[in-house]
């Protein structure tokens, strides 16, 4: 199962928490091991609202993105 979570400081840490389905579904109590897989996703939150006038749909630009091509 592959869920996404945010990072959460923790003192001088950080640290994640597992959703409920995932320790359930999984069986996962305190203190077992666990491997993890690390991807940091991208933020684009801070752009949205920035660029004015634009006219193609988000959905259409994060194709864009995924895909690697240009704006032309």
């Amino acid at each position: 199962m592959e869920v996404i979570v945010k990072v959460k400081k923790i003192g001088g840490s950080v640290g994640v928490i597992l959703p409920k389905r995932l320790i359930e579904k999984e069986h996962i109590m305190a203190e077992d091991e666990i491997e993890l897989k690390i991807k940091r996703m991208d933020n684009f939150d801070s752009l949205w609202g920035i660029i004015k006038d634009v006219k193609i749909p988000t959905q259409k630009i994060m194709d864009i993105i995924d895909e690697g091509e240009d704006f032309d």
